[in-house]
């Protein structure tokens, strides 16, 4: 059954055979001919299909070194022109076709392989609290480092790259001054004199800094400012005091809490602070804005090495000071009453300041009316383990002008805004029965948003270095929070809101 399948199989071959026997040569050679050329053809078309096959399927096989990530992605499409084919329209409709974008290949290189160039940044030398210049008038810093002999004086040292005239001109000869006043009067809580000391505070070109160092207590460093006075006039004035002519004193970028407490003392009326702007010092604390303060002489009558005139006052001296109401009405003391040279009502001006910014550094050092973290200071001094006796606490930072002892200056305005509601202070209003009519004013009005708003916008450095509107309007909701706080303990409390001398 095998045998004749097969030849039924073989027969055409082998009748093709015997016909081609037959021929003449001429047509067997034609026939030879022919197939050698079709199979010459058929060789030299292959390579080239077989090629375009692997070039389509090279297409669609990733690359080598993509991260597993891109495993799920959509394919890459080739970026060439596409074929007739592939850009004929089906004609089937329910066959959905999706446009995939063409994504572009990682080099050979992988990022981070190749090492980028360098672009060196020359910048000034950046001076830290402790380590500053003292410049002569031309502007360029001189002199060398001088001995630690001496602690209470003036510290020299020399800065050899920084020129002082460069620096000023690039922040302060731009004729833009950061103190912004738009209008033809400045806010009117402002006197002419605390919108001059701003701008001087702000643009003044300075002249030379100096560090003082005075007694247990923190080095200050003072900058002197070019103002109008005539050479031979600072010249007289520099051989008396530390100023020559004009001078302020620059803060660590931390204390940003007195420029906000100098606009919060001017809004409420107060006038306790002396004036302190924001400003930016390209060879002191990498370009931060720190907050600088208006130096004041008078503050200092034994001199900076001795510091303040402070009031010395323990806790149970305080509030029997405001039982007594000590200078009330203009009324002497008794000379065994106690009594201290400030004015009853300044007392009300500081509790009423104090607890809207949580300074406990002054009434409340030890901080024992409330809960201190760990990191406080008070808690890491041990000073809030002596609560037990508060009576014998004394108080600190009260400082008076020597001209003028019935009055307080609010110095050292450490306030804190994270502080919550239910951690407040309420031991800095202890004792007092009377505010200032004139600020409760202002936090019943409801205007302390608007006018703080107003107010800190003229200081540009302070305004940015806060984070513009959105960082400002967080303070001041702290400062609203607390005045609402503050309203509902005066009607508690039945405390008396009487008019008191500015």
């Amino acid at each position: 059954m095998g045998k004749p399948r097969l030849r039924l199989l073989c027969f055409p071959f082998v009748k093709v055979i015997d016909s081609f026997q037959k021929c003449p040569l001429s047509r067997k050679s034609l026939i030879i001919g022919i197939v050698c050329a079709i199979l010459v053809v058929s060789q030299i078309g292959y390579p080239q299909r077989h090629g375009r096959r692997r070039t389509d399927q090279d297409k669609k096989r990733r690359p080598r070194g993509l991260d597993d990530r891109e495993m799920s992605g959509p394919l890459p499409v080739a970026a060439g022109p596409r074929s007739d084919a592939e850009l004929v329209v089906p004609t089937r409709s329910n066959v959905v076709y999706i446009t995939l974008r063409a994504k572009r290949l990682k080099p050979a290189h992988i990022r981070g392989t190749v090492r980028p160039k360098v672009r060196r940044k020359v910048r000034s030398p950046s001076l830290t609290q402790s380590e500053f210049g003292l410049l002569d008038d031309a502007g360029q810093i001189n002199g060398n480092f001088a001995h630690k002999t001496n602690r209470k004086a003036t510290r020299e040292a020399d800065y050899k790259s920084v020129d002082m005239n460069q620096e000023w001109r690039t922040d302060a000869d731009s004729h833009l001054s950061s103190i912004r006043i738009y209008s033809q009067m400045a806010p009117p809580w402002f006197s002419a004199l605390d919108v001059e000391t701003m701008r001087f505070l702000a643009d003044a070109r300075v002249l030379r800094m100096k560090e003082i160092f005075r007694t247990d207590t923190s080095p200050l460093l003072l900058f002197e400012g070019e103002t109008s006075v005539s050479p031979a006039a600072q010249t007289r004035a520099q051989g008396r005091s530390v100023c020559g002519s004009r001078c302020g004193v620059v803060l660590s970028p931390v204390d940003n809490a007195e420029v906000f407490a100098f606009h919060l003392d001017r809004v409420l009326a107060l006038n306790r602070t002396l004036p302190a702007v924001s400003r930016k010092f390209r060879y002191l604390h990498d370009g931060q804005s720190c907050p600088v303060v208006s130096w004041d002489a008078s503050l200092y009558p034994a001199g900076l090495a001795a510091g303040w005139a402070p009031v010395r006052l323990t806790w149970a001296e305080y509030q029997s000071s405001l039982k007594q109401k000590c200078w009330y009405k203009n009324v002497s003391p008794k000379p065994d009453s106690g009594c201290s040279t400030i004015h009853h009502n300044e007392w009300s001006k500081l509790a009423l300041f104090d607890f809207l910014l949580q300074i406990h550094n002054r009434l409340d050092q030890s901080c024992c009316g409330f809960r201190p973290r760990h990191k406080d200071v008070c808690v890491q001094l041990g000073r809030h383990a002596k609560c037990g006796d508060r009576d014998q606490i004394k108080l600190a930072n009260i400082i008076h002008r020597v001209h003028n002892p019935r009055q307080l200056v609010f110095m050292n305005n450490k306030g804190f805004f994270d502080r919550n509601e239910d951690n407040l202070d309420f031991s800095l209003l202890e004792g007092i029965r009377e505010f200032p009519e004139q600020a409760v004013s202002v936090l019943r009005s409801r205007k302390l948003r608007q006018k703080l708003l107003q107010s800190l916008f003229l200081d540009q450095t302070y305004w940015e270095s806060q984070g513009g509107r959105q960082g400002i309007d967080k303070l001041i909701d702290v400062i609203e929070r607390r005045a609402n706080v503050l309203l509902t303990y005066i009607n508690a409390h039945g405390i008396k809101i009487i008019p008191m001398n500015v």
